[in-house]
């Protein structure tokens, strides 16, 4: 690439190369270098943009209507060069400044870059080619780079007489240069691209008219190639949903949530009465890349009769927040500011009906196409929990729409909390879980065994809000919900399912021996020693007091407040099992029981899946007893 002339053959004054960003220079050299099947997605992506770049001049324009004095009517045009081997799309949006151009295309402020660059890295060494990475990641612009050698963007912003050009051949530099060609734009974007040798399928007219009504009908700009107007351009969600079709909902779909795929769940109807708007929404098939971001904003765009307002109104809930799509108001002034949203009441009425009407529509999921709903609880599952903690309003409706993972269901089956308690036994005190950060640790913990033993079913709750939610939920249909490692276990009313289970080797008398003993040695390690009924074949376990948080939710905390302990535990051990009846009888003789002491705390410790405190104190008894053993 040359500094000082653009292949759009403007002169560039003063231009000098510029590196791009590290991230943006990485990305561009795996585009280059892409072996992705699907490369027409670029175009969906440009034209994307740029209908962005109109909706955006169209609102601007609300409150200033000279900005549309120049440049005529909203449009996108598509033009081909097949001399020069050029393709080149352009609209009469907004446009960009010289400092827009270095800063939107030299730049990216992305928390999914990093993933998709990643995943599109695993992906060649594979050799996939096929997986929908561009899609999923919507990497927009720097799609171009996948069929172009050279891309020069034109632009000059409404209302300003400066033209400006951003051009770079993707190797790792670009120049931003005034631009004075004669083919400059009144107003708007212009996007050049010089083909590859192996894109000339993309200076083909039937094969461009295809790309746009396959991704990019929907659009309510209407979009040229040559003369003939080549999409709808009617606004989709605004059609009788009866006059939709799947692929219609498809290529919409795409559009507002920036994948290539089918939505799991199409939400489309019209609100009227007192408030009227358009609402259609989907849920995708599959994670989005930001759906963690920290900011946990909402996706949905907010129209105000078919003008775009913002994609940041939050029309629901942070925990929805990967539901994407539209919701069009014919109530709001067109002229509402983005930083009015926050108090309008029509904007808090449709929030909350809509809201609404979404966990209706998820629940009906559930109940007729269970299918359908598992795949959108394991994709999605972990977030929506998240109302559990957030939205006491609305929490009963939450719980009718969760799954959890239980001792009773089998690898990815789930049960729903009505199911629970309709199984729940006898004198069962509440709804039992055990929270933690691994499901096949979980499944075996020994803090289970005398639930299991019992028949009684326990939640295994193992997302990180889950050791949240629990501790402000007043219950499930009059029942609480009762964590199995925290407090003494309430299974005495309870009787067990094989009575052969109970071995009663020890007596009451020798077992509180051990556990004075067991508190003398061990000091401030614990905060008690105490015999359990919650154990029937582990010889200990430690679980946490009566008073504050379970250990999970505490480990949590520690982290964020980058502590690394967290308190005393309470030590159980099972009275039933041969090693504590053999240490009992040692310690009614009164033998010294420190190094035992230790060794079964750090024994409950590793079987909660921790590191024991002293690890090399740990290991230095481990190999004394193993001596003593084989001596």
């Amino acid at each position: 690439m040359s500094s000082s002339t653009t292949d759009t053959g403007a002169k560039a004054t003063g231009a000098k190369p510029k590196q791009f960003q590290a991230e943006v220079a990485k990305l561009l050299h795996l585009m280059v270098h892409s072996v992705y099947s699907e490369r027409e997605v670029f175009l969906r992506e440009l034209i994307s943009n740029a209908s962005d770049a109109c909706d955006k001049l169209r609102y601007e324009a609300l409150k200033n209507d000279k900005l549309m004095q120049a440049g005529g009517d909203l449009r996108i045009t598509i033009s081909l060069d097949k001399k020069a081997k050029t393709l080149t799309v352009a609209d009469t949006g907004i446009g960009m400044s010289a400092k827009e151009l270095a800063d939107n295309l030299g730049t990216i402020a992305r928390s999914g870059t990093q993933a998709f660059m990643e995943q599109m890295e695993t992906a060649k060494k594979k050799g996939d080619k096929d997986v929908n990475l561009i899609g999923q990641f919507g990497v927009g612009f720097y799609s171009s780079f996948m069929i172009a050698e050279h891309v020069d963007v034109v632009s000059r912003k409404a209302g300003t007489k400066k033209v400006s050009v951003w051009s770079s051949d993707g190797s790792g530099t670009y120049t931003v240069s005034d631009y004075d060609g004669e083919d400059a734009p009144e107003r708007g974007t212009s996007i050049r691209l010089k083909l590859r040798k192996d894109a000339k399928e993309f200076l083909e007219d039937q094969r461009l008219q295809y790309i746009v009504r396959t991704y990019s009908d929907h659009v309510s700009h209407p979009i040229y190639l040559g003369d003939e107007q080549v999409n709808s351009g009617s606004a989709i969600w605004a059609r009788s949903k009866s006059d939709v079709t799947e692929e219609q909902h498809r290529e919409f779909f795409g559009h507002v949530a920036g994948v290539i795929g089918d939505p799991a769940m199409t939400i489309h109807y019209r609100a009227e009465g007192r408030n009227e708007y358009s609402v259609l929404l989907y849920v995708p098939g599959e994670k989005p890349f930001d759906l963690f971001d920290p900011e946990r904003k909402g996706k949905q765009k907010l129209y105000v009769r078919r003008v775009f307002i913002t994609d940041e109104a939050e029309m629901l809930p942070s925990y929805l927040r990967f539901v994407r799509g539209v919701i069009d108001s014919e109530d709001m002034p067109l002229n509402i500011s983005r930083e009015m949203l926050q108090d309008n009441p029509t904007v808090h009425t449709i929030r909350k009906a809509v809201t609404k009407r979404v966990l209706n529509e998820l629940k009906k999921c559930a109940d007729k196409k269970p299918d359908v709903f598992a795949n959108i609880w394991e994709a999605f599952g972990s977030v929506i929990k998240e109302g559990l903690y957030e939205d006491m309003e609305r929490r009963d409706q939450l719980y009718d729409i969760c799954r959890f993972r239980s001792t009773t269901s089998d690898g990815k089956e789930t049960v729903d909390l009505a199911g629970y308690v309709s199984r729940m036994k006898e004198n069962q005190a509440g709804i039992y879980y055990l929270t933690g950060d691994d499901a096949g640790k979980a499944e075996v913990s020994p803090q289970l065994e005398g639930y299991k033993a019992r028949g009684i079913e326990v939640l295994l709750l193992t997302d990180p809000v889950d050791a949240f939610w629990v501790r402000t939920s007043l219950g499930y249909d009059g029942k609480s919900f009762k964590s199995v490692t925290q407090g003494g276990a309430d299974l005495d009313e309870i009787p067990l399912e094989d009575k052969k289970d109970k071995k009663d080797q020890t007596d009451d008398a020798a077992t509180a021996s051990l556990v004075a003993a067991l508190k003398t040695a061990l000091g401030d390690a614990v905060q008690d020693v105490a015999k359990s009924n919650r154990l029937t074949s582990s010889a200990v376990c430690i679980v946490a007091g009566d008073q504050g948080f379970d250990r999970t939710l505490e480990k949590y905390l520690a982290q964020q407040q980058g502590k690394s302990s967290i308190s005393a535990p309470v030590l159980e051990i099972n009275p039933d099992h041969a090693l504590i009846a053999k240490l009992a009888e040692r310690a009614g003789k009164g033998e010294d029981m420190g190094e035992a002491a230790r060794l079964l705390l750090d024994q409950a410790v590793i079987l909660e899946g921790e590191v024991p405190a002293d690890a090399t104190g740990f290991a230095d008894r481990l190999s004394k007893l193993m001596q003593q053993v084989y001596d």
